[in-house]
């Protein structure tokens, strides 16, 4: 039995996405509807007449006059009983061996309805964000679809005891404000840690207020208490009373760019001043093992800026140059690649023209890997990857997926953008030119079991992150070991050789940057547009209809 099913959300968040993908395979009929105002959650609900309700991630309450006719499961991020708005900040903060998700029922008092399914799962030392991209979405998986397969069942949800019921409110600044002179390194990467991706801890830097994010410990450099003693790349090392963090990114609360950016960028000239020292700090190392070479380059929420481009290409050209027989890029745990670095292009002087930069970068680095004939490559997606960040992966010989990665391979989500990285040969390669335009045109998610059957991958690995780097090294140091492996070069060179004869991947990057050329300096300001509206976190005042497929024209209501 399949159900039609209505997501109900504030934006189409990575969980969100998830659930779309996992529901969609088991074939159920999804729609989705972003919560802009009451009137309009009313008027989806007409139109699409769902037989379930599903809100993965909401800000504000599901109106009365819906949840009173239809049942509504509402996804949160904490055990039974847990309830309010700060549920996963309070578990770090309070140190909690073991979390949840609860699916319930919406009801007149928030978190307080029917619960449908609860899983539980034991907390990892790592950010808000982290954990919400991993633990917390498995565990909402597994509670949604247990939840809807009750409902597919006619069964119903289970009261919550009043006794175990807990509302706790939402944290405030002051509660996870860092005292320098006295907090250890502990305590500071707990309070970071809890306001990752939002709101941010608020603090200041250089006397100049600002929300502090994606902290990581030091363990060489030392100095006073709260005070700045070095900088590298995009980072900024503080000490503590017993260690000293780094604070990769930061938001200022004053001034003209009050969105994210890594810290340096932020305070660009006050950030100078400060000696270059990495510590032990790195969003980018090499380790090379049984013949396979592993190239790390967890770049906060898989951003690729010109000089990160610039960084992973010097890093792979040097890895080139090892006697291996296999490179494996790693990318991250949360992402392997998105693309463009939006938010440094926002930030720049000439957004444009760091458009552009950018993207050459990115294609310097997708031509490195499609030209490489000495060594397979390997692209290990353990985390999500967008836009340029899936088709730099597709660059690669081999494609190694874990099962709950969620890829977006299409550009026009972001102002209509034509995209580059040699897409438009790499894509056709993997699927053929009919399912290619398919993909690039379609602009949803796709799961793991969808880009296998289209060619997208070639293996996938079911597990968490740890597995699934257990199981690409084996892969790895397997091709790196095969006998076969002169062989597969030898048809690697020649399959590159008869491409290069019949189009010159030169040919692919021209052809492709005429229209990036367009997007970036043409009349239609669509990019600039969607970029600034992604960057400020701008809500979308309706929702795109290649989501909400109960407004197209095509869309016929069910009878009755």
């Amino acid at each position: 039995m399949t159900m039609r099913i209505l997501l109900l959300a504030h934006a189409f968040n990575s969980l969100t996405q998830r659930l779309y993908v996992e529901l969609t395979e088991l074939g159920h009929e999804l729609s989705v509807e972003l919560d802009v105002n009451d009137e309009v959650t009313r008027e989806a609900v007409e139109l699409f007449r769902p037989g379930l309700i599903v809100a993965p991630y909401l800000r504000r309450a599901i109106p009365e006059a819906v949840w009173r006719r239809q049942i509504c499961l509402v996804v949160h991020p904490g055990p039974r009983g847990d309830r309010g708005p700060s549920a996963l900040d309070w578990a770090i903060l309070d140190g909690a061996a073991e979390w949840g998700v609860t699916v319930l029922q919406a009801d007149a008092a928030l978190d307080a309805g029917d619960v449908w399914e609860s899983v539980a799962f034991p907390m990892r030392l790592a950010t808000k964000s982290s954990l919400y991209r991993h633990e917390v979405t498995e565990a909402a998986v597994q509670a949604v679809l247990g939840a809807v397969a009750k409902a597919e069942a006619g069964a119903l949800g289970e009261p919550l005891e009043p006794s175990r019921s807990r509302w706790r409110p939402a944290v405030q600044q002051a509660q996870r404000a860092i005292d320098w002179a006295r907090d250890t390194t502990a305590a500071v990467l707990r309070k970071i840690r809890s306001a990752d991706g939002s709101p941010g801890v608020a603090d200041a830097l250089f006397e100049e207020p600002c929300h502090l994010l994606d902290a990581h410990p030091e363990e060489r450099l030392v100095g006073a208490p709260g005070e700045l003693i070095a900088r590298w790349d995009g980072a900024l090392c503080r000490a503590t009373v017993d260690g000293a963090v780094w604070i990769g990114h930061v938001r200022r609360r004053l001034g003209p760019l009050p969105f994210t950016l890594p810290s340096v960028h932020a305070f660009a000239e006050a950030a100078q001043r400060l000696p270059e020292n990495p510590g032990s700090y790195r969003d980018l190392w090499y380790e090379e093992r049984d013949g396979v070479g592993f190239l790390h380059f967890p770049f906060r929420s898989g951003a690729m800026s010109t000089s990160g481009c610039e960084r992973l290409l010097a890093a792979f050209l040097d890895a080139r140059r090892r006697p291996t027989r296999v490179i494996a890029l790693m990318g991250g745990p949360d992402y392997w690649a998105n693309g463009i670095h939006l938010c440094l292009i926002e930030a720049a002087a000439h957004p444009a023209d760091e458009s552009w930069r950018n993207i050459n970068a990115m294609n310097e680095l997708s031509r490195a890997l499609i030209e490489t004939d000495t060594q397979l490559t390997v692209a290990a997606l353990e985390g999500n990857a967008g836009a340029g960040g899936v088709f730099l992966a597709l660059a690669a010989d081999r494609v190694l997926a874990r099962s709950a990665v969620v890829l977006n391979p299409h550009y026009k989500a972001m102002g209509n953008l034509h995209g580059s990285e040699h897409w438009t040969y790499l894509l056709p390669r993997r699927c053929g030119e009919a399912r290619g335009r398919q993909v690039a045109a379609a602009r949803l998610p796709m799961g793991t079991a969808e880009a296998l059957r289209l060619g997208l991958i070639d293996a996938r690995c079911a597990g968490d992150g740890p597995t699934f780097r257990r199981w690409v090294e084996q892969e790895a140091v397997r091709l790196a070991g095969d006998p076969d492996l002169p062989r597969l070069l030898a048809e690697k060179r020649r399959r590159r050789a008869a491409d290069e004869q019949h189009k010159p991947l030169e040919k692919y990057r021209e052809e492709e940057l005429e229209q990036m050329k367009l997007n970036f300096y043409g009349f239609d300001p669509s990019f600039h547009v969607a970029r600034y509206n992604f960057v400020h976190k701008v809500a979308k005042s309706r929702t795109p209809l290649y989501l909400a497929r109960h407004r197209r024209r095509d869309w016929c209501p069910p009878e009755g």
